[in-house]
């Protein structure tokens, strides 16, 4: 085989960190959360980012998604440097490429499940394959349990359908990235069991990357890779 086709077969990386650092004064100094962190993760590739609490894992999560900014290194998602860009044009970048399972939701409380699923559409201006918006929010909450409450308000769903509705939100429009930060941190064993068995089905149905902190073994277990931080470094993975 060629050093060519040996190219063209490499997976692609979907995110990449380079140096990443983070640090923040507190009332004793500086405090050093993540230090000198460096990954790859490739397309397709299912990550658990694990470590005691403290340890940095929803720091780097931010980070790798933009949200935060590094006090130095470099993250490059799909290629693209997210730190070369302001705020807004990360935003830009997350809004093509990355979709966000939380552990507290994140639904806004005065849209029904139906609107809180149309949002992301509605702020990027894309619809999946080009589909109907509308079309494409209902079919979403459906293929996760949920066509029978899309006009339901967050308060009115369970902790168990919410998520739904937010992994719903995550996935309409296809990203090729997932990030999940503790995503049964608020559900029960059994409801955050059916929750994580949804995500996975999901993410294999979409051939995404899916990067994900947690704590529960068992989901880390499911991963193709464990990144493992202690202190706010790298210690396996």
């Amino acid at each position: 085989m060629s050093s060519q086709q040996r190219a063209n077969d490499a997976p692609t990386v979907a995110l990449q960190a380079r140096g990443l650092t983070k640090i923040v004064q507190d009332a004793t100094g500086r405090l050093t959360i993540l230090d000198d962190i460096n990954l790859d993760i490739a397309a397709g590739e299912t990550v658990a980012i694990v470590g005691a609490s403290g340890s940095g894992k929803s720091t780097l999560l931010g980070l790798l998604a933009g949200l935060d900014v590094p006090t130095g290194g470099e993250v490059r998602l799909f290629g693209t440097s997210l730190f070369d860009h302001d705020e807004d044009g990360r935003a830009r970048v997350r809004a093509q490429n990355i979709g966000f399972v939380f552990q507290s939701f994140q639904l806004l409380p005065h849209l029904t499940a139906l609107e809180n699923v149309l949002l992301p559409m509605e702020l990027s201006g894309r619809t999946p394959d080009g589909n109907d918006a509308m079309r494409a929010a209902r079919e979403m909450l459906a293929r996760v349990g949920l066509a029978e409450r899309l006009s339901h308000y967050p308060k009115t769903l369970s902790g168990g359908e919410q998520q739904r509705v937010a992994l719903a939100r995550a996935f309409v429009l296809r990203p090729p990235l997932l990030l999940a930060d503790e995503p049964t941190g608020s559900l029960d064993a059994r409801t955050g069991e059916a929750v994580i068995e949804l995500m996975f089905e999901l993410n294999r149905e979409r051939g995404s990357t899916l990067v994900l902190v947690t704590h529960d073994a068992q989901i880390a277990a499911r991963c193709g890779r464990r990144i493992e931080l202690q202190a706010g470094r790298i210690v396996g993975g």
